[in-house]
């Protein structure tokens, strides 16, 4: 199988980086050989942990769920350090090709990173045998790549939602991965299925489910104080994904204060 024998060699290299000489002399082929040359241990595999000047916690709304119209991703576009709001129009909705998006929690650089890692992976596959991986192929191909990190300090969870599995998958950073027709990830995730449970079902209209959605995360952002300001929206049907303008919380807000 061409796929597994691709799948069981770690696509990226970390830690590649040559020793600066001692001298100006330009080394020999035989110094070069020596495992003094080498280095011992990678750039990221410090014993001793860089402390943070406070506590990094995060914060974030995003879902995902199938229906009888495709696939619909809805999240809001707050980032946030601890107390802090770092970003109030980030994209948590990234797409990696013209089928396939992924939900993004964790943080915001290592999320940025590993989606464009996967969209590159996925490319060149498609240049080689002349077909897109499949849903379930890419969440597996990431699920490998990130469980070499497993107990550092990446942080990175990702719902793949594609059209051509009838499945979605979940993928966290320490190579967990699973399948389903329902995932809401982040610290609003528990609002927002109070919501989903009870609305989402197989029958829905594009219009029906995209309120639902829209109403999850409004809920979830009304609640939750590290999720919040806008709310993206993206359908993923056969012929590719669309986005829907983005949307302003706060007007539903104060129409809901005044309710």
């Amino acid at each position: 199988n061409k796929l597994a024998s691709q799948l069981s060699v770690v696509p990226i290299q970390f830690g590649q980086i040559n020793p600066v000489p001692s001298s100006s002399a330009i080394p020999s082929q035989e110094s070069l050989l020596t495992s003094s040359s080498l280095p011992t241990s990678l750039p990221f595999a410090s014993s001793q942990p860089v402390p943070l000047p406070f506590p990094m916690s995060h914060g974030t709304t995003t879902l995902a769920f199938l229906f009888q119209g495709g696939v619909l991703a809805a999240a809001d576009t707050r980032s946030s350090c601890s107390g802090l709001v770092a970003c109030p129009a980030s994209q948590k909705i990234l797409p990696i090709h013209s089928h396939l998006v992924g939900t993004t929690s964790g943080t915001s650089a290592d999320c940025a990173l590993w989606k464009r890692i996967l969209s590159r992976e996925l490319r060149l596959y498609q240049l080689r045998h002349g077909r897109r991986l499949s849903t379930s192929g890419a969440a597996k191909l990431l699920s490998h790549m990130l469980h070499p990190f497993k107990g550092t300090e990446l942080c990175v969870a990702a719902t793949l939602c594609g059209w051509d599995g009838g499945e979605l998958f979940y993928v966290c950073s320490d190579g967990t991965r699973l399948q389903g027709k329902l995932f809401s990830v982040g610290s609003g995730s528990p609002y927002a299925y109070s919501i989903l449970d009870q609305g989402v079902q197989w029958g829905l209209t594009v219009a029906e489910a995209t309120s639902i959605a829209r109403e999850a995360v409004f809920r979830a952002t009304y609640r939750d104080a590290y999720s919040g300001n806008c709310v993206d929206i993206y359908h993923i049907t056969s012929k590719g994904w669309t986005r829907r303008r983005r949307e302003d919380l706060k007007e539903d807000s104060k129409k809901s204060e005044a309710n």
